[in-house]
């Protein structure tokens, strides 16, 4: 080795880069949804069916699947959730959400705690939309723990406003996600 030159321009920045898989275990996501309404507001949880997220955070570049049974909507509500399967998320039809990562935006700190935007096209309702959201992260071991928020303008997006002359509904509908999965240095 030459004196003078640092070993990591010697051996190239891909050394010392990685790519992870991040495994999404359902038991430990929670994702729970938001709707103002006129005098009150109305609040749901859905439940994730699988998620595997894999990443580079050296490119930003990302990849993967993160799955939502749409039929698990609940609002606490019977008669609500009944409408809201029935005539807005036509859940039978559509029974499955999906979310595709491709890139991360920001610097994402392996270990250590990051703001960051994970972007994605996420197909709801048969049709894919593009997406961004906001992503707060711990890293410990091989432990993450992200909290995500991002807002869905359903409406816009084709499904029908559950609102009418008396009741009025938010046109968006705001999601936050917490979730703690396994990470995977590929």
């Amino acid at each position: 080795m030459k004196r003078g030159i640092p070993l990591f321009l010697l051996l190239g920045a891909s050394a010392f880069s990685a790519e992870y898989s991040l495994q999404l275990k359902p038991e430990n996501t929670k994702i729970e949804w938001t709707a103002g309404a006129v005098m009150h507001t109305v609040r749901g949880t859905f439940r994730l069916e699988s998620g595997e997220v894999h990443f580079d955070p050296a490119t930003g570049k990302a990849s993967g699947r993160a799955a939502i049974d749409v039929a698990s909507g609940q609002s606490g509500s019977e008669a609500r959730d009944r409408r809201m399967h029935a005539s807005v998320l036509e859940s039978k039809k559509y029974p499955e959400a999906v979310f595709v990562p491709d890139r991360i935006e920001g610097k994402l700190d392996i270990p250590g705690s990051s703001e960051v935007e994970v972007h994605g096209v996420f197909t709801i309702h048969g049709a894919p939309h593009e997406l961004t959201m906001d992503a707060n992260t711990q890293v410990a071991g091989d432990t993450v723990k992200a909290d995500l928020t991002f807002v869905i303008p359903y409406i816009e997006w084709g499904m029908k406003d559950p609102g009418n002359f008396l009741l009025r509904v938010d046109k968006k509908v705001a999601f936050a996600v917490t979730a703690t999965g396994t990470l995977i240095r590929r």
